[in-house]
């Protein structure tokens, strides 16, 4: 009996410690390539931005939150679309930060000669990720519970 619980106390603090090192990672990297001042400053939003870092740490803790604890929120059908276009639009601007920090576009325009209509080649790539998202959860084959 004492063994049992001596385990399941190790595997807690095992995995506190190991979300915790996690959740830092994701904080850091967010912050490193700057997405919040970045969307505060092209929305002009700058004096909002202790608010912004905040709801991000509130979402970590909700995100981690949700792993534990199975629940539903009857929020119906177009508050669902709503926010899942609005997490949708977070994890644009990610990559999209991402791929500016590591200059990737500049890189790919010269090694691909594509000098004019990179702005079609990017709204491709948008696009493109958006209609694979929708197959992936509104047509039968490509996703199963």
């Amino acid at each position: 009996m004492a063994v049992t619980i001596l385990k399941k106390l190790i595997l807690i603090i095992l995995g506190i410690g190991g979300g915790t090192v996690i959740s830092g990672a994701v904080f850091a990297f967010i912050t490193i390539i700057g997405v919040v001042p970045r969307l505060a400053e092209k929305t002009k939003t700058t004096s909002h931005i202790v608010f912004y870092e905040n709801a991000i740490i509130a979402g970590g803790i909700f995100g981690a939150f949700t792993i534990f604890v199975d629940y539903y929120i009857p929020i119906g059908v177009i508050p669902a679309i709503i926010f899942g276009l609005l997490i949708g639009i977070f994890y644009g601007c990610l990559a999209v930060s991402l791929a500016e920090v590591l200059n990737v576009i500049p890189i790919l325009s010269r090694r691909t000669m594509l000098y004019r209509g990179i702005k079609y080649f990017i709204i491709a790539l948008a696009l493109g990720k958006a209609i694979g998202a929708m197959l992936y959860y509104f047509a039968d084959g490509f996703y199963s519970i």
